[in-house]
Protein backbone atom coordinates (compact mmCIF):
# COMPACT_ATOMS: atom_id res chain seq x y z
CA UNK A 1 0.00 0.00 0.00
CA UNK A 2 2.87 2.36 0.88
CA UNK A 3 4.60 1.70 -2.46
CA UNK A 4 1.35 2.32 -4.34
CA UNK A 5 0.86 5.59 -2.47
CA UNK A 6 4.38 6.73 -3.33
CA UNK A 7 3.90 5.79 -6.98
CA UNK A 8 0.57 7.61 -7.11
CA UNK A 9 2.11 10.68 -5.51
CA UNK A 10 4.93 10.70 -8.06
CA UNK A 11 2.50 10.38 -10.96
CA UNK A 12 0.34 13.21 -9.61
CA UNK A 13 3.44 15.36 -9.00
CA UNK A 14 4.71 14.68 -12.53
CA UNK A 15 1.34 15.60 -14.06
CA UNK A 16 1.00 18.75 -11.94
CA UNK A 17 4.52 20.03 -12.63
CA UNK A 18 4.16 19.09 -16.29
CA UNK A 19 0.98 21.16 -16.48
CA UNK A 20 2.76 24.11 -14.87
CA UNK A 21 5.56 23.78 -17.44
CA UNK A 22 3.04 23.89 -20.31
CA UNK A 23 1.35 26.97 -18.83
CA UNK A 24 4.74 28.68 -18.51
CA UNK A 25 5.61 27.86 -22.13
CA UNK A 26 2.32 29.28 -23.42
CA UNK A 27 2.22 32.49 -21.37
CA UNK A 28 4.51 35.41 -20.44
CA UNK A 29 4.99 33.72 -17.05
CA UNK A 30 7.71 31.64 -18.71
CA UNK A 31 9.99 34.68 -18.81
CA UNK A 32 11.02 36.91 -15.91
CA UNK A 33 12.35 40.34 -16.95
CA UNK A 34 15.51 41.17 -15.01
CA UNK A 35 16.30 44.35 -16.87
CA UNK A 36 19.02 43.41 -19.31
CA UNK A 37 17.76 39.89 -20.09
CA UNK A 38 14.57 37.86 -19.84
CA UNK A 39 15.31 34.72 -17.82
CA UNK A 40 13.23 31.65 -18.63
CA UNK A 41 11.51 29.74 -15.82
CA UNK A 42 10.21 26.81 -17.90
CA UNK A 43 12.88 24.37 -16.72
CA UNK A 44 12.36 25.08 -13.01
CA UNK A 45 9.43 22.63 -12.52
CA UNK A 46 11.71 19.90 -13.95
CA UNK A 47 14.37 20.68 -11.33
CA UNK A 48 11.80 20.82 -8.51
CA UNK A 49 10.32 17.47 -9.56
CA UNK A 50 13.74 15.82 -9.73
CA UNK A 51 15.03 17.03 -6.36
CA UNK A 52 11.72 16.61 -4.50
CA UNK A 53 10.64 13.26 -5.98
CA UNK A 54 13.63 11.70 -7.75
CA UNK A 55 15.11 11.35 -11.26
CA UNK A 56 12.15 9.49 -12.78
CA UNK A 57 9.74 12.31 -11.92
CA UNK A 58 12.33 14.84 -13.11
CA UNK A 59 12.76 13.01 -16.41
CA UNK A 60 8.97 12.75 -16.91
CA UNK A 61 8.45 16.46 -16.29
CA UNK A 62 11.44 17.14 -18.55
CA UNK A 63 9.82 15.03 -21.27
CA UNK A 64 6.64 17.12 -20.99
CA UNK A 65 8.76 20.28 -21.21
CA UNK A 66 10.60 18.94 -24.25
CA UNK A 67 7.48 17.83 -26.12
CA UNK A 68 5.89 21.21 -25.32
CA UNK A 69 8.93 22.98 -26.82
CA UNK A 70 8.76 20.79 -29.92
CA UNK A 71 5.03 21.42 -30.42
CA UNK A 72 5.43 25.16 -29.82
CA UNK A 73 8.11 25.29 -32.51
CA UNK A 74 6.01 23.25 -34.96
CA UNK A 75 2.62 24.88 -34.36
CA UNK A 76 3.28 28.39 -33.11
CA UNK A 77 6.61 29.19 -34.84
CA UNK A 78 7.23 32.30 -32.71
CA UNK A 79 10.71 33.19 -34.02
CA UNK A 80 12.89 32.80 -37.13
CA UNK A 81 15.17 30.31 -35.35
CA UNK A 82 12.35 28.00 -34.16
CA UNK A 83 13.43 25.44 -36.77
CA UNK A 84 16.25 24.26 -34.47
CA UNK A 85 13.63 22.92 -32.04
CA UNK A 86 12.08 20.68 -34.69
CA UNK A 87 14.89 18.28 -33.80
CA UNK A 88 14.11 16.23 -30.63
CA UNK A 89 17.84 16.04 -29.87
CA UNK A 90 17.63 19.76 -29.11
CA UNK A 91 14.04 20.28 -27.98
CA UNK A 92 13.40 17.08 -25.99
CA UNK A 93 16.56 15.19 -24.92
CA UNK A 94 18.27 18.05 -23.00
CA UNK A 95 15.03 18.68 -21.10
CA UNK A 96 14.82 15.03 -19.98
CA UNK A 97 18.45 15.18 -18.85
CA UNK A 98 17.73 18.26 -16.68
CA UNK A 99 15.83 16.02 -14.26
CA UNK A 100 18.61 13.43 -14.14
CA UNK A 101 21.63 15.72 -13.73
CA UNK A 102 19.96 17.98 -11.15
CA UNK A 103 18.96 15.01 -8.99
CA UNK A 104 22.40 13.35 -8.98
CA UNK A 105 24.20 16.66 -8.39
CA UNK A 106 21.87 17.21 -5.41
CA UNK A 107 22.51 13.70 -4.04
CA UNK A 108 26.28 14.07 -4.43
CA UNK A 109 26.30 17.28 -2.36
CA UNK A 110 24.33 15.63 0.47
CA UNK A 111 27.51 13.70 1.31
CA UNK A 112 29.25 16.92 2.39
CA UNK A 113 29.67 17.53 6.13
CA UNK A 114 26.68 19.33 7.74
CA UNK A 115 28.70 22.27 9.08
CA UNK A 116 30.31 22.79 5.69
CA UNK A 117 26.87 22.73 4.07
CA UNK A 118 25.63 25.47 6.41
CA UNK A 119 28.69 27.65 5.76
CA UNK A 120 28.48 27.10 2.01
CA UNK A 121 24.78 28.02 2.07
CA UNK A 122 25.55 31.31 3.85
CA UNK A 123 28.26 32.17 1.31
CA UNK A 124 25.90 31.25 -1.54
CA UNK A 125 23.02 33.48 -0.40
CA UNK A 126 25.34 36.36 0.51
CA UNK A 127 26.95 36.22 -2.96
CA UNK A 128 23.61 36.09 -4.79
CA UNK A 129 22.27 38.94 -2.60
CA UNK A 130 25.21 41.14 -3.61
CA UNK A 131 24.71 40.24 -7.29
CA UNK A 132 21.02 41.17 -7.10
CA UNK A 133 21.78 44.46 -5.32
CA UNK A 134 24.22 45.27 -8.13
CA UNK A 135 21.59 44.37 -10.74
CA UNK A 136 18.98 46.48 -8.94
CA UNK A 137 21.24 49.54 -8.83
CA UNK A 138 22.16 49.05 -12.49
CA UNK A 139 18.48 48.79 -13.50
CA UNK A 140 17.58 51.95 -11.56
CA UNK A 141 20.48 53.94 -13.08
CA UNK A 142 19.60 52.70 -16.59
CA UNK A 143 15.98 53.78 -16.11
CA UNK A 144 14.53 50.31 -16.65
CA UNK A 145 10.81 49.73 -16.29
CA UNK A 146 9.12 49.40 -12.90
CA UNK A 147 8.29 45.76 -13.73
CA UNK A 148 12.00 44.89 -14.10
CA UNK A 149 12.84 46.57 -10.82
CA UNK A 150 9.93 44.90 -8.96
CA UNK A 151 11.01 41.42 -10.10
CA UNK A 152 14.59 42.02 -8.96
CA UNK A 153 13.38 43.38 -5.58
CA UNK A 154 11.16 40.30 -5.08
CA UNK A 155 14.07 37.97 -5.86
CA UNK A 156 16.30 39.95 -3.50
CA UNK A 157 13.76 39.67 -0.67
CA UNK A 158 13.48 35.90 -1.22
CA UNK A 159 17.28 35.53 -1.11
CA UNK A 160 17.60 37.68 2.03
CA UNK A 161 14.93 35.49 3.64
CA UNK A 162 16.84 32.34 2.67
CA UNK A 163 20.08 33.87 3.99
CA UNK A 164 18.48 34.65 7.36
CA UNK A 165 16.96 31.17 7.49
CA UNK A 166 20.35 29.62 6.63
CA UNK A 167 21.76 30.85 9.95
CA UNK A 168 19.17 28.73 11.70
CA UNK A 169 18.94 25.64 9.50
CA UNK A 170 20.49 25.37 6.05
CA UNK A 171 21.55 21.75 5.87
CA UNK A 172 19.70 21.18 2.60
CA UNK A 173 20.14 24.59 0.98
CA UNK A 174 23.46 24.09 -0.74
CA UNK A 175 22.69 20.66 -2.28
CA UNK A 176 19.38 22.02 -3.66
CA UNK A 177 21.18 25.07 -5.04
CA UNK A 178 23.85 22.98 -6.74
CA UNK A 179 21.23 20.60 -8.15
CA UNK A 180 19.27 23.57 -9.55
CA UNK A 181 22.39 25.19 -11.00
CA UNK A 182 23.57 21.98 -12.68
CA UNK A 183 20.08 21.24 -14.05
CA UNK A 184 19.74 24.75 -15.49
CA UNK A 185 23.19 24.68 -17.09
CA UNK A 186 22.44 21.21 -18.51
CA UNK A 187 19.54 22.77 -20.41
CA UNK A 188 21.58 25.77 -21.59
CA UNK A 189 24.74 23.89 -22.60
CA UNK A 190 23.03 20.94 -24.33
CA UNK A 191 20.50 23.06 -26.22
CA UNK A 192 23.02 25.66 -27.41
CA UNK A 193 25.70 23.01 -27.92
CA UNK A 194 23.29 21.01 -30.07
CA UNK A 195 22.42 24.11 -32.09
CA UNK A 196 26.13 24.77 -32.66
CA UNK A 197 26.95 21.20 -33.68
CA UNK A 198 23.92 20.59 -35.91
CA UNK A 199 22.61 23.97 -37.09
CA UNK A 200 25.48 26.46 -36.68
CA UNK A 201 25.47 27.67 -40.30
CA UNK A 202 21.68 27.97 -40.63
CA UNK A 203 21.34 29.50 -37.16
CA UNK A 204 23.84 32.33 -37.64
CA UNK A 205 22.63 32.92 -41.20
CA UNK A 206 19.08 33.45 -39.92
CA UNK A 207 20.37 35.88 -37.28
CA UNK A 208 22.58 37.68 -39.80
CA UNK A 209 25.83 36.73 -38.04
CA UNK A 210 28.99 35.66 -39.95
CA UNK A 211 29.68 31.91 -39.74
CA UNK A 212 33.11 32.47 -38.20
CA UNK A 213 31.37 34.25 -35.32
CA UNK A 214 29.00 31.34 -34.58
CA UNK A 215 31.00 29.97 -31.68
CA UNK A 216 31.43 33.32 -29.93
CA UNK A 217 27.77 34.24 -30.53
CA UNK A 218 26.46 30.99 -29.01
CA UNK A 219 29.00 31.16 -26.16
CA UNK A 220 27.85 34.72 -25.50
CA UNK A 221 24.24 33.56 -25.16
CA UNK A 222 25.39 30.77 -22.81
CA UNK A 223 27.00 33.31 -20.49
CA UNK A 224 24.58 36.27 -20.72
CA UNK A 225 21.41 34.15 -20.48
CA UNK A 226 22.57 30.83 -19.05
CA UNK A 227 24.19 32.13 -15.85
CA UNK A 228 21.32 34.48 -14.83
CA UNK A 229 18.80 31.71 -15.59
CA UNK A 230 20.82 29.30 -13.43
CA UNK A 231 20.86 31.81 -10.56
CA UNK A 232 17.09 32.33 -10.93
CA UNK A 233 16.66 28.53 -10.84
CA UNK A 234 18.72 28.34 -7.64
CA UNK A 235 16.58 30.98 -5.90
CA UNK A 236 13.13 29.71 -6.92
CA UNK A 237 13.90 25.97 -6.70
CA UNK A 238 15.37 26.30 -3.20
CA UNK A 239 12.43 28.36 -1.94
CA UNK A 240 9.82 25.97 -3.39
CA UNK A 241 11.55 22.74 -2.33
CA UNK A 242 12.12 24.01 1.23
CA UNK A 243 8.43 24.95 1.42
CA UNK A 244 7.44 21.48 0.17
CA UNK A 245 9.65 19.75 2.72
CA UNK A 246 8.30 21.93 5.54
CA UNK A 247 4.70 21.18 4.57
CA UNK A 248 5.40 17.42 4.53
CA UNK A 249 6.86 17.58 8.02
Amino acid sequence: MKNKTISSRKLVTSAMLGAITIVLSLTPLGLIPLGFINATTMHIPVIIGAIAEGPIVGALVGLIFGVSSLLNALLRNPSPVSFVFYNPLISVLPRILIGITSYYAYKACLKINDNKLKNLAKVLWATISLALVYLLVKNIKAGKSTTNIIFVVILLLVVVGLFIYSKKSAKGDFPIAIGAFVGSMTNTILVLGGIYLIYAEEYVKTLGIPLESARSAILGVTITSGIPEAILSVILSTAVIKALKSSRR
